[in-house]
């Protein structure tokens, strides 16, 4: 088993609508869409953006596309007219969900989906 961030085997896109943050995460299989939805749960997404994401994140189970949606509110310091931040937009989310780590099967890394590991 293997500690890798998720940009290794993961897309991911996300936008933001007011002060909420759309994010979708996208798995290659099946195999490694049960390891996401295993993993990577609304208690880690929320630690992972604590301190961005003051309210509530909600996920989403898209099976036919391997895909994990997040709804996080109050996530962008009130929005873009309203927020002080410098890069506020919910665009930012989706590759620095990519910096999560997660633990994924060895056998699973080895098949030529993935995209190849640092040495």
């Amino acid at each position: 088993m293997a500690e890798i961030q998720l940009r290794y085997v993961a897309q991911a896109r996300s936008g933001d609508k007011g002060n909420t943050c759309d994010l979708g995460l996208f798995a290659k299989t099946e195999e490694m869409y049960k390891v996401f939805k295993e993993q990577v749960t609304v208690q880690r997404v929320k630690e992972h953006f604590k301190g961005i994401v003051e309210g509530d994140v909600s996920r989403y189970e898209v099976k036919s596309i391997y895909g994990l949606k997040f709804v996080l509110e109050q996530a962008l310091g009130g929005g873009a007219p309203s927020s002080l931040r410098t890069d506020n937009l919910g665009k930012s989310f989706g590759s620095n969900l990519l910096r999560m780590r997660i633990e994924v099967p060895d056998e699973l890394l080895n098949e030529q989906h993935c995209i190849k590991l640092p040495q």
